[in-house]
């Protein structure tokens, strides 16, 4: 229900689909672009993967590219949990859920279908041009990062309209990061399930021993962002792409806000209740 495909050995966008925006759709992590149209990319979500047409962006001659795919629930339903109706696409088991819903302008708050607080959320404006917004628990209502930057940690009471998210639904401001008047949205919606999702902060110790952190299980699929740096990318490791097909050292890393092609780093050890920095 959620596809992100990035091309490893080219300098091209990250590319994401979801099936409530419909195949074909693709949103940039990588850039603030509106959300665009090409049936040559992603041509449809299948009961056991998904099919791809000969787009360059995602299926070019001999590419390597990487994709990391979640079940949401399937075609989406009606929301009317918040004070704006949503439609969404929900997989509380493994607390995840897909998002749309167009903006009013005006504090509103929207459902999530999560049936659980969400930890993170991310909002993309799709018909104009606009920054992601990334809400992450451990840094406030009033905090956000940019996906596609990498600047630090920002500030600002109109993105969530400086509100705690809960069980049914989030809130957004006045920005135009999460609520325009008539902008269209799409928002990727997690709540933290044990043994399955882990969403936190940790300190750096600039050691090869670098920090472990624990997460309760062995995770597959990495994601992280320091906040206090106005020039550290994001960065996606997981365990398919190291250099020994998914032994350690994980060494194998993608950016999410750039479309340089993958790098190579001496970066983490993913181990059976978390994962350990190595540089």
């Amino acid at each position: 229900d959620w596809v992100w495909i990035k091309n490893r050995s080219d300098a091209k966008q990250h590319h994401l689909f979801d099936v409530v925006r419909g195949a074909g759709k693709f949103i940039e992590s990588s850039t603030t672009d509106a959300e665009a149209t090409d049936t040559t990319t992603l041509s449809s979500f299948d009961s056991d993967g998904f099919t791809l047409g000969n787009s360059g962006k995602v299926n070019g001659s001999s590419v390597t590219a990487v994709s990391w795919n979640w079940l949401a629930g399937g075609t989406a339903s009606s929301n009317t949990d918040g004070s704006i109706t949503s439609s969404v696409s929900a997989n509380t088991t493994a607390g995840f859920s897909v998002v749309t819903y167009t903006g009013t302008g005006s504090s509103a708050t929207v459902g999530h279908g999560l049936g659980a607080v969400p930890k993170v959320f991310w909002t993309k404006k799709r018909n104009t041009s606009e920054s992601w917004g990334v809400y992450h628990h451990t840094q406030g209502t009033d905090k956000f990062l940019r996906l596609e930057s990498s600047n630090a940690l920002d500030t600002s009471s109109t993105v969530w309209d400086d509100t705690t998210p809960t069980s049914s639904v989030f809130s957004i401001g006045t920005g135009g990061i999460s609520n325009t008047s008539s902008g269209t949205y799409v928002a990727y919606c997690f709540a933290e399930k044990k043994g399955y999702s882990k969403f936190g902060l940790y300190t750096g110790n600039g050691s090869t021993d670098g920090t472990f952190v624990y997460t309760g299980f062995k995770p597959a699929f990495i994601l992280n962002k320091r906040t206090t740096s106005t020039s550290m990318d994001w960065h996606i490791w997981d365990n398919k792409r190291s250099g020994a097909e998914g032994f350690n050292v994980i060494d194998k890393v993608v950016y999410p806000n750039l479309s340089n092609g993958e790098d190579t780093l001496t970066s983490l050890d993913i181990v059976s209740n978390g994962f350990k920095i190595r540089d």
